[in-house]
Protein backbone atom coordinates (compact mmCIF):
# COMPACT_ATOMS: atom_id res chain seq x y z
CA UNK A 1 0.00 0.00 0.00
CA UNK A 2 2.05 2.87 -1.34
CA UNK A 3 1.04 6.53 -1.15
CA UNK A 4 2.48 7.22 -4.60
CA UNK A 5 1.49 7.34 -8.26
CA UNK A 6 2.71 3.76 -8.53
CA UNK A 7 0.50 2.82 -5.56
CA UNK A 8 -2.60 4.07 -7.40
CA UNK A 9 -1.54 2.22 -10.52
CA UNK A 10 -1.27 -0.92 -8.40
CA UNK A 11 -4.90 -0.39 -7.30
CA UNK A 12 -5.87 -0.15 -10.98
CA UNK A 13 -4.26 -3.56 -11.51
CA UNK A 14 -6.05 -5.01 -8.47
CA UNK A 15 -9.40 -3.82 -9.81
CA UNK A 16 -8.73 -5.27 -13.27
CA UNK A 17 -7.65 -8.58 -11.71
CA UNK A 18 -10.31 -9.12 -9.05
CA UNK A 19 -13.14 -6.78 -10.22
CA UNK A 20 -14.94 -6.58 -6.85
CA UNK A 21 -12.78 -7.32 -3.77
CA UNK A 22 -9.69 -9.01 -2.36
CA UNK A 23 -8.21 -9.85 1.04
CA UNK A 24 -5.04 -8.24 2.35
CA UNK A 25 -2.74 -9.15 5.20
CA UNK A 26 -0.32 -6.56 6.54
CA UNK A 27 2.35 -8.71 8.16
CA UNK A 28 1.20 -10.46 11.36
CA UNK A 29 -0.53 -7.33 12.61
CA UNK A 30 -3.57 -6.51 10.44
CA UNK A 31 -5.95 -8.18 7.99
CA UNK A 32 -8.46 -6.36 5.85
CA UNK A 33 -10.80 -6.72 2.89
CA UNK A 34 -10.52 -4.20 0.04
CA UNK A 35 -13.71 -3.65 -1.95
CA UNK A 36 -14.17 -1.75 -5.21
CA UNK A 37 -17.54 -2.63 -6.74
CA UNK A 38 -20.88 -0.89 -6.00
CA UNK A 39 -22.71 -4.17 -5.35
CA UNK A 40 -20.16 -5.10 -2.66
CA UNK A 41 -19.73 -1.75 -0.97
CA UNK A 42 -23.45 -0.88 -0.86
CA UNK A 43 -24.43 -3.32 1.94
CA UNK A 44 -21.42 -2.18 3.96
CA UNK A 45 -22.00 1.56 3.68
CA UNK A 46 -25.76 1.22 4.21
CA UNK A 47 -25.34 -0.94 7.32
CA UNK A 48 -26.91 0.54 10.47
CA UNK A 49 -24.66 2.84 12.45
CA UNK A 50 -25.31 0.66 15.51
CA UNK A 51 -23.12 -2.13 14.06
CA UNK A 52 -20.61 0.10 12.24
CA UNK A 53 -17.34 0.99 13.97
CA UNK A 54 -14.43 3.19 12.90
CA UNK A 55 -11.26 1.11 13.06
CA UNK A 56 -8.18 2.28 14.93
CA UNK A 57 -5.66 1.43 12.18
CA UNK A 58 -6.77 4.25 9.88
CA UNK A 59 -8.61 6.57 12.25
CA UNK A 60 -6.91 6.04 15.61
CA UNK A 61 -3.96 8.28 14.76
CA UNK A 62 -6.39 11.21 14.45
CA UNK A 63 -7.86 10.78 17.93
CA UNK A 64 -5.26 12.86 19.87
CA UNK A 65 -6.08 15.73 17.48
CA UNK A 66 -9.84 15.34 16.90
CA UNK A 67 -10.92 13.69 20.14
CA UNK A 68 -14.17 11.74 20.38
CA UNK A 69 -15.77 13.71 17.55
CA UNK A 70 -18.46 12.71 15.04
CA UNK A 71 -15.77 11.35 12.73
CA UNK A 72 -14.30 8.99 15.35
CA UNK A 73 -17.15 8.16 17.74
CA UNK A 74 -19.36 5.06 17.57
CA UNK A 75 -22.69 3.72 18.75
CA UNK A 76 -25.11 5.89 20.69
CA UNK A 77 -22.47 8.57 21.23
CA UNK A 78 -22.19 8.94 17.44
CA UNK A 79 -25.97 8.96 16.98
CA UNK A 80 -26.43 11.74 19.53
CA UNK A 81 -23.69 13.87 17.96
CA UNK A 82 -25.09 13.35 14.47
CA UNK A 83 -28.54 14.51 15.61
CA UNK A 84 -27.06 17.59 17.27
CA UNK A 85 -24.86 18.54 14.32
CA UNK A 86 -27.29 17.94 11.45
CA UNK A 87 -29.10 21.32 11.88
CA UNK A 88 -25.74 23.09 11.42
CA UNK A 89 -25.73 21.88 7.80
CA UNK A 90 -29.30 22.84 6.96
CA UNK A 91 -29.85 24.72 3.69
CA UNK A 92 -30.81 27.89 5.53
CA UNK A 93 -27.42 27.89 7.26
CA UNK A 94 -25.43 26.98 4.15
CA UNK A 95 -26.99 29.86 2.22
CA UNK A 96 -25.22 32.31 4.50
CA UNK A 97 -21.86 30.64 3.94
CA UNK A 98 -22.02 31.31 0.18
CA UNK A 99 -21.22 34.98 0.90
CA UNK A 100 -18.05 33.84 2.66
CA UNK A 101 -17.07 31.63 -0.29
CA UNK A 102 -17.41 34.66 -2.58
CA UNK A 103 -15.35 36.78 -0.22
CA UNK A 104 -12.47 34.31 0.16
CA UNK A 105 -12.41 33.70 -3.61
CA UNK A 106 -12.18 37.46 -4.22
CA UNK A 107 -9.09 37.66 -2.00
CA UNK A 108 -7.40 34.72 -3.73
CA UNK A 109 -8.19 36.04 -7.21
CA UNK A 110 -6.92 39.50 -6.37
CA UNK A 111 -3.65 37.92 -5.27
CA UNK A 112 -3.51 35.93 -8.52
CA UNK A 113 -4.04 39.08 -10.60
CA UNK A 114 -1.17 40.74 -8.78
CA UNK A 115 1.13 37.74 -9.32
CA UNK A 116 0.26 37.51 -13.02
CA UNK A 117 0.94 41.22 -13.43
CA UNK A 118 4.35 40.66 -11.81
CA UNK A 119 5.14 37.92 -14.33
CA UNK A 120 4.44 34.98 -12.01
CA UNK A 121 1.61 33.39 -13.94
CA UNK A 122 2.59 29.78 -13.12
CA UNK A 123 1.26 28.88 -9.68
CA UNK A 124 0.75 25.85 -7.44
CA UNK A 125 -3.01 25.48 -7.10
CA UNK A 126 -2.81 23.44 -3.88
CA UNK A 127 -0.83 26.11 -2.08
CA UNK A 128 -3.23 28.94 -2.88
CA UNK A 129 -6.49 27.02 -2.69
CA UNK A 130 -5.66 25.34 0.63
CA UNK A 131 -5.14 28.76 2.18
CA UNK A 132 -8.36 30.02 0.61
CA UNK A 133 -10.45 27.13 1.97
CA UNK A 134 -8.82 27.57 5.40
CA UNK A 135 -9.70 31.25 5.26
CA UNK A 136 -13.34 30.54 4.45
CA UNK A 137 -13.59 27.77 7.06
CA UNK A 138 -12.19 29.99 9.81
CA UNK A 139 -14.86 32.56 8.93
CA UNK A 140 -17.65 29.95 8.77
CA UNK A 141 -16.55 28.15 11.94
CA UNK A 142 -15.34 30.93 14.22
CA UNK A 143 -16.27 34.20 12.42
CA UNK A 144 -12.50 34.71 12.52
CA UNK A 145 -10.62 36.79 9.96
CA UNK A 146 -7.19 35.16 9.95
CA UNK A 147 -5.78 36.98 6.90
CA UNK A 148 -4.10 33.61 6.27
CA UNK A 149 -4.09 34.08 2.49
CA UNK A 150 -1.56 36.90 2.87
CA UNK A 151 0.28 36.18 6.11
CA UNK A 152 1.28 33.08 8.07
CA UNK A 153 -0.07 32.11 11.47
CA UNK A 154 0.90 29.58 14.13
CA UNK A 155 -2.56 28.01 14.01
CA UNK A 156 -2.53 27.47 10.22
CA UNK A 157 1.01 26.05 10.35
CA UNK A 158 -0.06 23.63 13.10
CA UNK A 159 -2.96 22.26 11.02
CA UNK A 160 -0.64 21.59 8.08
CA UNK A 161 1.89 19.97 10.43
CA UNK A 162 -0.69 17.61 11.93
CA UNK A 163 -1.95 16.48 8.52
CA UNK A 164 1.60 15.64 7.43
CA UNK A 165 2.50 13.83 10.65
CA UNK A 166 -0.60 11.58 10.54
CA UNK A 167 0.42 10.29 7.10
CA UNK A 168 4.03 9.77 8.17
CA UNK A 169 2.96 7.79 11.23
CA UNK A 170 0.67 5.49 9.24
CA UNK A 171 3.59 4.53 7.00
CA UNK A 172 5.95 3.63 9.88
CA UNK A 173 4.80 0.41 11.48
CA UNK A 174 6.81 0.88 14.73
CA UNK A 175 5.15 4.25 15.26
CA UNK A 176 1.76 2.52 15.41
CA UNK A 177 2.53 1.81 19.08
CA UNK A 178 1.96 4.85 21.29
CA UNK A 179 4.77 3.94 23.67
CA UNK A 180 7.27 4.37 20.81
CA UNK A 181 5.60 7.19 18.91
CA UNK A 182 5.24 9.66 21.76
CA UNK A 183 8.93 9.27 22.56
CA UNK A 184 9.97 10.02 18.97
CA UNK A 185 10.75 13.51 17.56
CA UNK A 186 7.67 13.17 15.33
CA UNK A 187 5.49 12.40 18.34
CA UNK A 188 6.80 15.45 20.17
CA UNK A 189 6.06 17.64 17.11
CA UNK A 190 2.55 16.18 16.98
CA UNK A 191 1.94 17.04 20.64
CA UNK A 192 3.17 20.59 20.13
CA UNK A 193 0.98 21.15 17.06
CA UNK A 194 -2.03 19.68 18.89
CA UNK A 195 -1.40 22.06 21.77
CA UNK A 196 -1.52 25.04 19.40
CA UNK A 197 -4.72 23.92 17.63
CA UNK A 198 -6.53 22.91 20.82
CA UNK A 199 -5.53 26.12 22.58
CA UNK A 200 -6.97 28.25 19.79
CA UNK A 201 -10.25 26.32 19.60
CA UNK A 202 -10.68 26.09 23.37
CA UNK A 203 -10.25 29.85 23.77
CA UNK A 204 -12.83 30.62 21.08
CA UNK A 205 -15.37 28.17 22.52
CA UNK A 206 -15.00 29.49 26.07
CA UNK A 207 -15.20 33.13 24.97
CA UNK A 208 -18.27 32.49 22.82
CA UNK A 209 -20.07 30.59 25.58
CA UNK A 210 -19.38 33.45 27.96
CA UNK A 211 -20.85 35.90 25.41
CA UNK A 212 -23.97 33.77 25.01
CA UNK A 213 -24.45 33.58 28.78
CA UNK A 214 -23.99 37.33 29.08
CA UNK A 215 -25.97 38.52 26.04
CA UNK A 216 -28.19 35.59 25.15
CA UNK A 217 -28.49 34.22 21.62
CA UNK A 218 -26.67 35.98 18.75
CA UNK A 219 -27.68 39.62 18.84
CA UNK A 220 -30.00 41.15 16.24
CA UNK A 221 -29.22 43.70 13.62
CA UNK A 222 -31.46 45.95 11.55
CA UNK A 223 -32.09 44.98 7.94
CA UNK A 224 -33.37 47.81 5.73
CA UNK A 225 -33.67 45.77 2.53
CA UNK A 226 -36.52 47.03 0.38
CA UNK A 227 -37.00 50.14 2.48
CA UNK A 228 -38.49 48.27 5.44
CA UNK A 229 -36.76 47.96 8.75
CA UNK A 230 -36.81 44.40 10.00
CA UNK A 231 -35.11 42.92 13.00
CA UNK A 232 -33.10 39.85 12.13
CA UNK A 233 -30.83 37.72 14.24
CA UNK A 234 -27.15 37.86 13.42
CA UNK A 235 -26.11 34.91 11.28
CA UNK A 236 -24.74 32.26 13.62
CA UNK A 237 -21.43 30.60 12.78
CA UNK A 238 -20.63 26.93 13.40
CA UNK A 239 -19.56 27.52 17.02
CA UNK A 240 -22.77 29.41 17.81
CA UNK A 241 -24.85 26.59 16.35
CA UNK A 242 -23.02 23.98 18.42
CA UNK A 243 -23.33 26.03 21.59
CA UNK A 244 -27.08 26.46 21.06
CA UNK A 245 -27.86 22.88 20.00
CA UNK A 246 -29.86 20.69 22.42
CA UNK A 247 -30.87 17.04 22.28
CA UNK A 248 -34.35 15.70 23.01
CA UNK A 249 -33.58 15.79 26.74
CA UNK A 250 -32.51 19.43 26.59
CA UNK A 251 -28.81 18.64 26.99
CA UNK A 252 -26.21 20.37 24.86
CA UNK A 253 -22.60 19.65 23.98
CA UNK A 254 -19.83 20.29 26.50
CA UNK A 255 -16.98 22.67 25.69
CA UNK A 256 -14.71 19.67 25.08
CA UNK A 257 -17.22 18.11 22.68
CA UNK A 258 -17.64 21.39 20.81
CA UNK A 259 -13.88 21.78 20.56
CA UNK A 260 -13.61 18.28 19.06
CA UNK A 261 -16.32 18.99 16.47
CA UNK A 262 -14.83 22.35 15.51
CA UNK A 263 -11.37 20.80 15.09
CA UNK A 264 -12.92 18.03 12.97
CA UNK A 265 -14.79 20.56 10.80
CA UNK A 266 -11.53 22.42 10.19
CA UNK A 267 -9.64 19.18 9.46
CA UNK A 268 -12.28 17.62 7.23
CA UNK A 269 -13.42 20.77 5.48
CA UNK A 270 -10.36 22.54 4.17
CA UNK A 271 -7.98 19.95 2.68
CA UNK A 272 -10.65 17.81 1.03
CA UNK A 273 -12.36 20.78 -0.59
CA UNK A 274 -9.04 22.30 -1.64
CA UNK A 275 -8.11 19.00 -3.29
CA UNK A 276 -11.44 18.85 -5.10
CA UNK A 277 -11.18 22.42 -6.41
CA UNK A 278 -7.55 22.01 -7.47
CA UNK A 279 -8.20 18.86 -9.48
CA UNK A 280 -11.28 20.37 -11.17
CA UNK A 281 -9.14 23.27 -12.37
CA UNK A 282 -6.42 20.85 -13.46
CA UNK A 283 -8.85 18.74 -15.49
CA UNK A 284 -10.39 21.78 -17.13
CA UNK A 285 -6.92 23.10 -17.98
CA UNK A 286 -6.43 19.86 -19.91
CA UNK A 287 -9.72 20.25 -21.77
CA UNK A 288 -10.17 23.79 -23.04
CA UNK A 289 -13.46 22.96 -24.75
CA UNK A 290 -15.04 21.98 -21.44
CA UNK A 291 -13.46 24.99 -19.75
CA UNK A 292 -14.91 27.34 -22.36
CA UNK A 293 -18.34 25.79 -22.01
CA UNK A 294 -18.27 26.20 -18.21
CA UNK A 295 -17.10 29.80 -18.58
CA UNK A 296 -19.91 30.60 -21.01
CA UNK A 297 -22.42 29.10 -18.55
CA UNK A 298 -21.09 31.25 -15.70
CA UNK A 299 -20.93 34.41 -17.83
CA UNK A 300 -24.51 33.90 -19.02
CA UNK A 301 -25.63 33.57 -15.42
CA UNK A 302 -23.83 36.70 -14.21
CA UNK A 303 -24.34 38.98 -17.20
CA UNK A 304 -25.79 42.42 -16.45
CA UNK A 305 -25.11 42.10 -12.72
CA UNK A 306 -23.31 44.79 -10.80
CA UNK A 307 -21.05 42.30 -8.99
CA UNK A 308 -19.75 38.78 -9.56
CA UNK A 309 -21.20 37.51 -6.29
CA UNK A 310 -22.99 34.19 -6.60
CA UNK A 311 -26.06 33.44 -4.50
CA UNK A 312 -27.26 30.10 -3.19
CA UNK A 313 -30.01 30.06 -5.80
CA UNK A 314 -27.42 30.49 -8.58
CA UNK A 315 -25.74 27.16 -7.81
CA UNK A 316 -28.57 25.14 -9.36
CA UNK A 317 -28.16 27.18 -12.57
CA UNK A 318 -24.72 25.73 -13.33
CA UNK A 319 -25.58 22.23 -14.61
CA UNK A 320 -22.60 21.70 -16.93
CA UNK A 321 -20.12 23.15 -14.44
CA UNK A 322 -21.55 20.78 -11.84
CA UNK A 323 -21.13 17.85 -14.25
CA UNK A 324 -17.47 18.83 -14.71
CA UNK A 325 -17.00 18.99 -10.94
CA UNK A 326 -18.56 15.55 -10.42
CA UNK A 327 -16.44 13.95 -13.14
CA UNK A 328 -13.33 15.42 -11.52
CA UNK A 329 -14.45 14.05 -8.13
CA UNK A 330 -14.75 10.65 -9.81
CA UNK A 331 -11.42 10.76 -11.61
CA UNK A 332 -9.50 12.46 -8.78
CA UNK A 333 -11.40 11.65 -5.59
CA UNK A 334 -10.03 13.81 -2.74
CA UNK A 335 -10.39 10.85 -0.34
CA UNK A 336 -9.23 7.57 -1.85
CA UNK A 337 -10.82 5.20 0.69
CA UNK A 338 -12.82 4.89 3.89
CA UNK A 339 -12.55 2.02 6.35
CA UNK A 340 -15.08 0.34 8.61
CA UNK A 341 -15.37 -2.55 11.07
CA UNK A 342 -18.61 -4.32 11.87
CA UNK A 343 -19.77 -5.94 15.08
CA UNK A 344 -21.36 -8.84 13.22
CA UNK A 345 -20.63 -10.89 10.10
CA UNK A 346 -21.45 -8.99 6.89
CA UNK A 347 -22.80 -10.76 3.80
CA UNK A 348 -21.85 -9.51 0.32
CA UNK A 349 -22.85 -10.85 -3.14
CA UNK A 350 -21.96 -14.39 -4.11
CA UNK A 351 -22.72 -15.74 -0.64
CA UNK A 352 -19.42 -14.38 0.67
CA UNK A 353 -19.15 -13.38 4.32
CA UNK A 354 -16.80 -10.81 5.85
CA UNK A 355 -16.11 -12.00 9.40
CA UNK A 356 -17.05 -9.81 12.34
CA UNK A 357 -14.24 -7.44 13.34
CA UNK A 358 -12.45 -7.47 9.98
CA UNK A 359 -11.31 -4.11 8.64
CA UNK A 360 -13.23 -3.31 5.45
CA UNK A 361 -11.45 -0.83 3.19
CA UNK A 362 -14.02 0.66 0.82
CA UNK A 363 -11.89 1.84 -2.08
CA UNK A 364 -13.47 5.01 -3.44
CA UNK A 365 -10.63 5.31 -5.93
CA UNK A 366 -10.99 1.67 -7.02
CA UNK A 367 -14.76 1.96 -7.42
CA UNK A 368 -14.45 5.18 -9.42
CA UNK A 369 -11.85 3.55 -11.70
CA UNK A 370 -13.56 0.19 -12.09
CA UNK A 371 -13.88 -0.45 -15.84
CA UNK A 372 -16.92 -2.70 -15.23
CA UNK A 373 -18.77 0.38 -13.99
CA UNK A 374 -17.02 3.23 -15.78
CA UNK A 375 -15.90 2.51 -19.38
CA UNK A 376 -12.54 4.15 -20.14
CA UNK A 377 -12.19 5.08 -16.44
CA UNK A 378 -9.04 7.20 -16.91
CA UNK A 379 -10.72 9.51 -19.44
CA UNK A 380 -12.16 12.81 -18.19
CA UNK A 381 -15.70 12.92 -19.62
CA UNK A 382 -18.24 15.15 -17.84
CA UNK A 383 -21.05 13.76 -20.00
CA UNK A 384 -21.03 10.67 -17.78
CA UNK A 385 -23.04 12.82 -15.35
CA UNK A 386 -25.63 13.99 -17.86
CA UNK A 387 -28.95 12.94 -16.26
CA UNK A 388 -29.75 10.73 -19.25
CA UNK A 389 -26.45 8.87 -18.90
CA UNK A 390 -26.74 8.50 -15.11
CA UNK A 391 -30.24 7.11 -14.72
CA UNK A 392 -29.32 3.40 -14.89
CA UNK A 393 -26.07 3.68 -12.92
CA UNK A 394 -25.75 2.10 -9.48
CA UNK A 395 -26.35 4.49 -6.59
CA UNK A 396 -22.94 3.46 -5.19
CA UNK A 397 -20.91 3.83 -8.37
CA UNK A 398 -20.11 7.44 -7.40
CA UNK A 399 -19.30 7.93 -3.71
CA UNK A 400 -16.84 10.84 -3.25
CA UNK A 401 -18.52 11.64 0.10
CA UNK A 402 -19.08 8.00 1.10
CA UNK A 403 -22.68 6.93 1.64
CA UNK A 404 -25.19 5.68 4.15
CA UNK A 405 -25.70 6.76 7.77
CA UNK A 406 -21.99 7.59 8.22
CA UNK A 407 -21.59 9.62 5.05
CA UNK A 408 -19.91 13.03 5.03
CA UNK A 409 -22.18 15.42 6.93
CA UNK A 410 -20.55 18.39 5.18
CA UNK A 411 -21.00 17.28 1.56
CA UNK A 412 -23.51 20.01 0.67
CA UNK A 413 -21.17 22.59 2.21
CA UNK A 414 -18.28 21.22 0.11
CA UNK A 415 -20.28 21.10 -3.14
CA UNK A 416 -21.48 24.66 -2.63
CA UNK A 417 -17.92 25.90 -2.11
CA UNK A 418 -16.66 23.90 -5.10
CA UNK A 419 -19.23 25.46 -7.41
CA UNK A 420 -18.69 29.01 -6.19
CA UNK A 421 -14.89 28.90 -6.38
CA UNK A 422 -14.71 27.05 -9.71
CA UNK A 423 -17.31 29.31 -11.33
CA UNK A 424 -15.67 32.56 -10.22
CA UNK A 425 -12.20 31.29 -11.13
CA UNK A 426 -13.25 30.40 -14.67
CA UNK A 427 -14.99 33.77 -15.09
CA UNK A 428 -11.81 35.63 -14.17
CA UNK A 429 -8.99 33.39 -15.44
CA UNK A 430 -8.08 31.00 -18.21
CA UNK A 431 -6.11 28.02 -16.94
CA UNK A 432 -3.59 26.06 -18.97
CA UNK A 433 -1.18 23.24 -18.00
CA UNK A 434 1.86 24.24 -15.98
CA UNK A 435 4.34 22.39 -18.17
CA UNK A 436 5.39 19.71 -15.68
CA UNK A 437 4.43 16.04 -15.35
CA UNK A 438 1.69 15.56 -12.77
CA UNK A 439 2.16 12.58 -10.46
CA UNK A 440 -0.67 11.89 -8.04
CA UNK A 441 0.12 11.74 -4.33
CA UNK A 442 -2.58 9.99 -2.23
CA UNK A 443 -2.13 11.14 1.37
CA UNK A 444 -4.97 12.15 3.70
CA UNK A 445 -6.31 13.74 0.52
CA UNK A 446 -5.21 13.38 -3.08
CA UNK A 447 -2.41 15.82 -3.86
CA UNK A 448 0.27 16.06 -6.55
CA UNK A 449 3.98 15.45 -6.03
CA UNK A 450 5.73 18.82 -5.91
CA UNK A 451 2.43 20.68 -6.20
CA UNK A 452 -0.21 21.01 -8.90
CA UNK A 453 1.11 23.76 -11.18
CA UNK A 454 -1.11 25.60 -13.65
CA UNK A 455 -0.59 28.73 -15.73
CA UNK A 456 -3.02 31.61 -15.17
CA UNK A 457 -4.17 34.10 -17.78
CA UNK A 458 -6.19 37.06 -16.50
CA UNK A 459 -9.44 37.64 -18.37
CA UNK A 460 -11.08 41.01 -18.89
CA UNK A 461 -14.06 40.35 -16.67
CA UNK A 462 -13.77 42.91 -13.85
CA UNK A 463 -13.43 41.56 -10.35
CA UNK A 464 -15.82 43.02 -7.79
CA UNK A 465 -13.88 45.34 -5.49
CA UNK A 466 -16.40 45.27 -2.69
CA UNK A 467 -14.75 42.54 -0.62
CA UNK A 468 -11.10 43.02 -1.52
CA UNK A 469 -8.84 44.33 1.25
CA UNK A 470 -7.64 47.87 0.38
CA UNK A 471 -3.93 46.95 0.16
CA UNK A 472 -4.66 44.12 -2.24
CA UNK A 473 -6.92 46.36 -4.30
CA UNK A 474 -4.24 49.04 -4.58
CA UNK A 475 -1.65 46.45 -5.60
CA UNK A 476 -4.02 45.11 -8.26
CA UNK A 477 -4.60 48.49 -9.88
CA UNK A 478 -0.94 49.54 -9.63
CA UNK A 479 0.03 46.47 -11.62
Amino acid sequence: MRSTEEGLQAVDQLVRTYSHSCSWFLGPFYSLVRLFHPDYIKPLLLAPASITVKDELFYGFLRPWLGQSLLLSNGEDWSRRRRLLTPAFHFDILKNYVKIFNHSSDIMHSKWRRLVAEGESRQDMFNHISLMTLDSLLRCTFSYNSNCQESSSEYIAAIFELSTLVIERRGRILHHWDCLYWRSPEGQRFKQACSVVHGFTRTVVQERRAQLLHRGEPESHTDTTGGEEKKKKRVADFIDLLLLSKDEDGHGLTDEEIKAEADTFMFGGHDTTASGISWVLYNLSQHQDYQDRCRAEVNDLLQDRKTDDLDWEDLSSLPFTTMCIKESLRLHSPVSAVTRRYTKDMTVPGGRVIPQGSICLVSIYGTHHNPEIWPDPDVYNPMRFDPENSKDRSSHAFIPFSSGPRNCIGQKFAMAELRVVVALTLRRFRLTPGGVEVRRLPQLVLRAEGGLWLTLETLDTPISSRHIPPLLLVATFLN
